[in-house]
């Protein structure tokens, strides 16, 4: 029934309320909630796709258009708040330098988010998918120095123009059973090195960089079976 549609795209639009709140936090200097709340945004882009394709919203509401709906909220809250929470908590170096890095990453990824297949007919994201979310919590984490910062932030927003298929977690078929299981796992390790901040166990920290590491791997391997 078409309520059940609305109501979808309605909590795929809580997205931005949660990125608001998240960037209220960050104003503050609270970084731990401000992840908080990005970990809820994650966590209603995880499933938002299945719920629209169980409540069938492109037959039920076709002058909507939950897709786009869907990527104005995700560059809300994967690009914009982690950027803002970039430059708001020193990570980069200030002046000019840090708002070359910060303008690199929201229009490399508005370009990202833009071009035609950004999600292929096999279920990849082409070119880096703009997890600055990611990004931005491991930088708070490890404390890395500034410049170091910039440079991985720099060589992640070229990264996006690379036309390398990465893995989308839970529709990539292949071992997704395994991504998806891992990717739980380290969810968990996740909102534990948040809950920790602004200093948590580095031991965690390094443990949690597992999985980022498989799936960069598995998503370079699998570049090299598809070409």
């Amino acid at each position: 029934m078409p309520l059940f549609a609305w109501l979808v795209h309605a909590f795929t639009a809580s997205g931005a309320l949660l990125a608001f709140l998240a960037l209220g936090d960050a104003v503050r200097g609270d970084f731990r909630r401000a992840f908080l709340w990005l970990v809820m945004a994650t966590v209603v882009d995880a499933v938002d796709g299945a719920l629209a394709r169980l409540a069938h919203v492109k037959e039920r509401t076709p002058q909507f258009d939950g897709g786009r709906l869907d990527d104005i909220v995700d560059y809300l809250t994967f690009v914009f708040v982690p950027a803002f929470i970039i430059q708001r908590a020193g990570l980069i170096p200030a002046g000019f330098l840090g708002s070359l890095v910060v303008g690199a990453m929201l229009l490399a990824s508005a370009y990202g988010f833009s071009r035609q297949d950004a999600k292929t007919s096999d279920h990849f994201f082409t070119g880096f998918p703009s997890y600055w979310n990611i990004v931005a919590l491991y930088m708070v984490a490890l404390a890395l120095t500034p410049a170091v910062n910039a440079a991985i932030l720099l060589g992640l927003a070229a990264l996006v123009f690379v036309p390398i298929g990465y893995v989308y977690p839970s529709r990539t078929p292949q071992l997704r059973a395994l991504t998806v299981s891992f990717g739980l796992v380290w969810a968990v390790l996740m909102i534990a090195v948040i809950w920790a901040l602004p200093t948590p166990p580095f031991w965690l920290t390094m443990l949690s960089l597992v999985y980022p590491a498989y799936y960069m791997l598995l998503s370079f391997y699998l570049q090299t079976r598809r070409v």
